[in-house]
This record gives structure tokens, sequence and C-alpha cells, in this order.
């Protein structure tokens, strides 16, 4: 069995008291001391700061890196440029189901006119998201930090203005103590923030910098909880194998307007006949929280599958995702089967929170 890879603050989390576990072939902090219910709410009251160097760094650049980009994933880089992020897909091929979902960072272009893309793949997907696109993987040569929550910026401001001076789906090269960052207006968590290319010599000084200005350590357990209120899709539940965008609801992450890309007569076919389900938000009666796998019945029919689902530390009651026929709509009243026990639901708006 191969040994996972470890971030290079791996120390720091191990000397927080973190819990870690393996994710995604790495050795991540789920938790630390304080626990996951109070760093997720650290997070939506104040400011947290994640670890989230697990994920992969594709760089494309080169004269043709931006039609390559625009053949193989599913957004229009049109719709941007030089200095935005953009939330994409690479899809199958044959059947328009989601490979991976993928944030793309445009570098701005400083002293010239090429094109450098960082392409941000789930961790387990890299390889699969290089083979596909030709690019060369930088996992190893940086950590990435996201500083999330309301007050986010204000207290980052303290330690690294240029950073919070970054906008949503900004992209911004920025120095800290003379080291070179990339920083991008983006996160996972529905909260403001930022995320942060750190070389890994220097990932330590950063992490230690950040939180002593009030921001709190957080882990993978509450990315998780946040991004589902949040109703943020995650690959493998939401998206993955036979899960296309337009049943996840994501059909704008499709630039219909522009040429072919990998996967297009796939989702062609499916928008001329209609999806087969469709994913929906869930709110359940107490605190018992649904689970990935649960099936979802209305009238004693089944009509679907939770994807995801957990207790709201924010709302006090369990929250799922689900996809589900077609015909299942807004305020349906639901039975979700949790091993046997039934709770009692409702198909609501989403996000949750």
């Amino acid at each position: 069995m191969p040994t996972a890879e470890r971030s290079s603050l791996d120390d720091v989390h191990r000397a927080l008291g973190a819990k870690m576990v393996p994710f995604g072939g790495w050795e991540m902090p789920l938790s630390y001391e304080s626990g996951t219910v109070d760093e997720h709410l650290a997070c939506r009251r104040d400011a947290v700061v994640f670890d989230v160097s697990h994920l992969g760094t594709v760089r494309i650049e080169g004269d043709n890196s931006f039609e390559l980009l625009q053949q193989t994933l599913t957004n229009d880089l049109d719709k941007v440029g030089p200095g935005r992020a953009q939330y994409t897909h690479l899809l199958d091929a044959d059947d328009g189901s989601v490979l991976d979902d993928i944030i793309v960072w445009w570098h701005p272009h400083t002293g010239g006119d090429d094109d450098v893309f960082d392409v941000m793949p789930n961790a387990s997907n890299t390889d699969r998201v290089r083979q596909a696109i030709g690019g060369v993987e930088t996992t190893h040569m940086r950590a990435v930090l996201a500083v999330q929550g309301p007050r986010a910026i204000a207290r980052l401001s303290a330690i690294f203005p240029q950073a919070s001076d970054v906008k949503r789906f900004r992209v911004v090269e920025a120095t800290w103590h003379g080291v070179g960052c990339t920083v991008a207006g983006t996160g996972y968590t529905g909260e403001p923030g930022v995320e942060i290319a750190v070389p890994a010599d220097a990932a330590a000084a950063l992490w230690e910098a950040i939180t002593s200005c009030g921001i709190k350590p957080a882990g993978l357990g509450a990315r998780d909880t946040l991004r589902l209120e949040a109703a943020l899709p995650l690959y493998g539940n939401e998206l993955g194998p036979g899960i296309t965008p337009l049943q996840a609801g994501l059909e704008w992450v499709v630039g219909w307007d522009k040429g072919a890309f990998r996967g297009r007569k796939a989702l062609e076919r499916e928008r001329d006949v209609g999806v087969s389900r469709h994913l929906v938000g869930i709110s359940t009666e107490g605190r018992r929280p649904p689970r990935s796998g649960s099936e979802v019945v209305v009238d004693g029919q089944l009509v679907g599958v939770v994807t995801s689902g957990n207790y709201s530390p924010v709302l006090e009651h369990g929250i799922a995702l689900a996809l589900v026929k077609p015909e299942v709509g807004m305020n349906t009243v639901v039975d979700v089967d949790v091993r046997g026990v039934t709770l009692s639901g409702r198909i609501v708006e989403t996000p949750f929170v």
C-alpha cells in the first residue's frame, strides 16, 4: 500500500493536537482539540484557516494553453481573463459525467503576455486531470492555506494586506515577507475569504502569522459540514461517475456558446431529452442526520438517494443533498431511510445557510 503524502504543515498540525486521517492519498487534519462543530461555527461567525495542500495543482502554460483548456474543460474562459479564477468540470467523453470538478487560477499577466494557468483538481484526481490536459503537476512545490469567514479579510489585513485586498474569484501575485505567493478569492465554505498558495518552506511561518491574528485552525470535518450547508457539491458524492453537470444543477458551468469540448455531445443529448434525476436539498427533523446512500421515499415509493447528509451546526437539525426523480419538486414531503430509521423531511431551497 503506498505511503500517504503529508503536507509541509504536518508537524504543525500534530503539535496542535489534530486528529489526522487519510484523505485522497494524503494524511490531513480532520479536526483539532476543540472539535468540528466549534471550528464550523468559528468559520460562520469569525474566521478560520484550513490546510488544503492536498488539492492538486497542474500547471498549464505556453502558446496553446488557452485553447487546450477550452477544448478539455466545460466552462468558457472567454467569460473571464488573466487575473481571474473559474469553476469548471472535466467530463467523461462518452456519457458526459463529471470526472472532476476544478478551479482554474488564471495568473495575471506580469512582464509579458504569456498565459499561465493553475488547474486545481481534487486530490485523488490529480493524475487523471494531468493526463487529460497534459500539464505538469506541481503539488509538492507549495502549500495552500484557505482563510475563510466573515472576519477573515479584516483579520488577514493585519499580517498580509495584499492577500486581504483580493476580491472574489480574482487571482493576484503577492509577496509576504519576501516570499512570492499566489492568492485567489476562492473557497469552499460559502463564506468570504481567500486561498493562498505559498512555497512549502514558508508555509509554517505563514500559518503561524495567520493564527496569531485570531484566525482559528480548522480541519476537513468542518470544511465538509460548511460546504454542505452552502450546498456546494463534493466529487464522489454530488458529482462523479454517472452524474452529469445537468443532473447536479450546474448547467451554468457548461460553455454552450463556445466550440467543442470533451463530453459536449453527451451533454447535448441529455439536455435535449431532459435529465432522469436532479439534485435537491432536504431538511430533516431532529438532530439525527441523513447519511450518504440513504433512500428518499415519497408516499411509500423510492424516488432517489441521499448523496451527502449531516447535522447542520447552524440550523441544529439534519440536512442533505439528494439525487431524486425530476418530478419531485420544492416543498415535497419525504421520508429518508437511515439504516432502518425513518427521518421526516422536506425538499427545500438551497443553500441551507
